[in-house]
């Protein structure tokens, strides 16, 4: 075990400019699912479907993931093609989505959605560990930055598209949407093509036999258990939110597309600015607390928001809640990382993003099934005791050793 971590520890960090550019990469990840968002009420108008229809092509989506997610960390580990995954990532999350853009069967929309789900999961268990071990002593940080990535695709995205639709339909969106991140699936196997021998020399990588042993090795860690399963509530309630806020704009507020898409990017546009300012802290102050006060503060706005309803404050609400909700995606990444050997790395971001697309499966479907019950209102309330249930799970996750040290050295 020793000799296989320390042979997928990198030789050499990689150059900081490379950060930057994975981080990009990891922009164009988000900016396809969240157009998507976006369009979700135009496609369900088009294809007259309703809440539950519309909650379950995300529903579909996200279960592909959760049962691709684990098996798709280990391949990354035994492979380690990092620029070849991260491009190949890129591409199968664009290729699909334009396939729905031509598509008039709610069913193939279901098929396609699965195929992302599929895709999206070589993205992070490559790129995340690969920041992370590069960087042990910045880890919160960097992650952070590679997270702003996420966070400025999914905010930027529906700015630029909200307005689009004045003068396109979602199909030519939708198409139009691909040629970018061909573009830049190609740049990162141009430049980060031979990384993998930079960090995972080929004769050192494990057998099938060890990756297995490995695999049972983390799911007996309760610190990767319970930030898994934490991380998956807390992916409940996001994807939930994504789904439904532009129903909730676009039928009960009433607002324009480009309105729409401002919503959607102050949500974004707020844990863009706070996803570094997390990391920073978490590597200072420990993970759990920046963890936990994120998701109370998360709650009381969930709950703020149904208060608001129909007014002018709700949108108010959505900008403070993106700067709490999503501030700690990170954060829970690199203490993951933290608890886990070097050389699983992808393994455990697997299972990390497997839970969290098992959550992001559900919410929707729930979410949807509410809405057509009880009301849209109904499922902010919702919202709001997933975030609960998520910081019990944070709570009560063990700490790591370096955490424990940290906490010793403050009080020194």
């Amino acid at each position: 075990m020793t000799t296989v971590a320390e042979a997928t520890t990198p030789s050499r960090p990689i150059p900081f400019r490379e950060v930057w550019l994975i981080s990009a990469g990891h922009m164009m990840t988000h900016w396809y699912p969240s157009t998507f968002y976006l369009l979700l009420p135009a496609i369900g108008a088009s294809l007259g479907l309703n809440f539950a229809q519309i909650g379950s092509i995300l529903t579909v989506q996200y279960a592909a993931g959760a049962i691709s997610n684990i098996p798709g960390g280990m391949v990354v580990d035994a492979i380690g093609r990092k620029g070849l995954l991260m491009a190949i990532a890129l591409s199968w999350i664009g290729l699909p989505y334009l396939v729905m853009g031509l598509t008039n069967s709610y069913w193939m929309m279901l098929v396609c959605a699965a195929f992302v789900g599929i895709g999206n999961n070589l993205w992070h268990p490559t790129a995340i560990p690969l920041l992370a071990q590069s960087f042990p002593q910045r880890r919160g940080l960097v992650v952070s930055i590679h997270a702003m990535g996420g966070n400025l695709g999914d905010a930027v995205a529906p700015l630029v598209v909200g307005p689009m639709l004045a003068f396109l339909n979602w199909r030519e969106v939708v198409v139009m949407n691909v040629v970018p991140g061909l573009v830049a699936s190609v740049l990162l196997l141009l430049s980060l093509g031979s990384t993998e021998e930079k960090t995972a020399p080929r004769a050192t990588r494990p057998d099938a036999a060890s990756a297995l042993a490995g695999l049972r090795m983390l799911f007996s860690n309760q610190t990767v258990l319970m930030l898994s399963l934490g991380s998956g509530v807390r992916a409940m309630t996001a994807m939930t939110l994504l789904t439904f806020l532009p129903v909730f704009l676009a039928d009960d507020l009433h607002y324009s597309p480009a309105l729409i898409g401002g919503s959607l990017f102050a949500l974004q546009g707020a844990g863009f600015v706070a996803a570094p300012i997390a990391g920073h802290l978490s590597d200072r102050v420990g993970r759990r607390s920046i963890i936990m006060s994120s998701m109370v503060m998360s709650a009381v706005v969930l709950i703020a928001m149904a208060f608001a309803g129909r007014s002018p404050l709700f949108v108010l609400f959505v900008a403070f809640l993106g700067f709490f909700l999503f501030a700690i995606r990170a954060v829970l990444q690199a203490w993951l990382l933290d608890a886990t050997p070097s050389h699983m790395g992808g393994t455990s971001i697997g299972i990390l993003f497997g839970a969290q697309a098992a959550g992001a499966a559900v919410g929707p479907l729930v979410g949807g099934i509410l809405a057509d019950h009880y009301g849209i209102t109904a499922v902010f309330y919702f919202l709001a005791v997933t975030i609960v249930v998520a910081n019990m799970f944070i709570f009560f996750t063990p700490a790591t050793p370096a955490q424990e040290e940290r906490v010793r050295a403050r009080s020194a």
